[in-house]
């Protein structure tokens, strides 16, 4: 049987390096500033409620992306799980694990920037107990739809990739299907924010380690794509001087 070939879409060198520079950023605690880290902050307390809403039962818990430290912290001292932390620093996620260890396994913002994500739930799956449960959630192809626009207007007629293909619902739940999940679930939600600037958007998205880690970098915007992307920015000013900017976040959940 022909090997599965596997297209190199995002360069693992540039996560790792993303990941440290949003843990210097960010801090590794609780006390970093939940409005600067707001996705995260808002995933960690979804996941909380998940949860607790489900009763889960405290057990070794593999944490992946936790940076600032939302999610650890009251899992371990306020529910007793037993937490390991990794991320992509850390752990390969596109290897399998030697062993079914994990009752819990979460992953904030990561997997949206793995080669092989098939093969990254599969290997999650994998490392379950039986009876296990794995939870993801990352940006989706809903995200970002205003900056899409004024990146195309800043390379003008000559295209560049300067973000990431993200998953659909629709895909992201095949995709747990195929790992082999015994049951599960994909849902989305939609936040918008309103930004005043270009500026704040985009150290919006490197403060909370959403970069660009494609394996074929873009060259650099130049002074007149600049322009040209500020204008776009304006153009799309409502009545209050503000851009709107969606940002879907997908949650999946599947059981062992």
């Amino acid at each position: 049987m022909a090997e599965r070939s596997i297209p190199r879409i995002f360069s693992r060198q540039r996560r790792i390096a993303r990941a440290l520079r949003h843990h210097n950023l960010a801090g590794t605690d609780a006390k970093a500033d939940p409005a600067q880290q707001f996705l995260r902050a808002q995933a960690a307390e979804d996941i909380l409620e998940r949860l607790d809403f489900m009763r889960f039962e405290p057990c070794p818990a593999l944490l992946i992306g936790d940076r600032p430290d939302f999610l650890g912290g009251p899992l371990n001292r306020d529910r007793g799980f037993g937490v390991w932390d990794g991320g992509p620093d850390t752990i390969d996620e596109e290897t399998p694990h030697e062993d079914a260890a994990f009752g819990l396994i979460v992953s904030l913002f990561t997997l949206d920037t793995v080669n092989d994500l098939p093969g990254a739930l599969l290997h999650y799956r994998n490392s379950l107990t039986q009876g296990g449960l794995f939870i993801a959630q990352f940006t989706g192809a809903g995200s970002l739809t205003a900056l899409r626009g004024i990146m195309q207007a800043a390379d003008g007629e000559t295209p560049h990739a300067r973000i990431h293909p993200q998953v659909d619902r629709p895909g992201a739940s095949g995709l747990m299907s195929r790992a082999g999940f015994a049951k599960h679930v994909v849902d989305s939600h939609t936040l918008t924010v309103r930004y005043s600037s270009l500026d704040t958007l985009v150290a919006d998205l490197r403060a909370q380690g959403l970069g660009s880690v494609l394996a074929d970098a873009p060259p650099p915007i130049t002074r007149a794509g600049l322009a040209r992307a500020r204008a776009a920015f304006d153009a799309l000013r409502e009545d209050d001087g503000k851009v709107s900017e969606t940002f879907e976040i997908l949650s999946l959940t599947g059981w062992r």
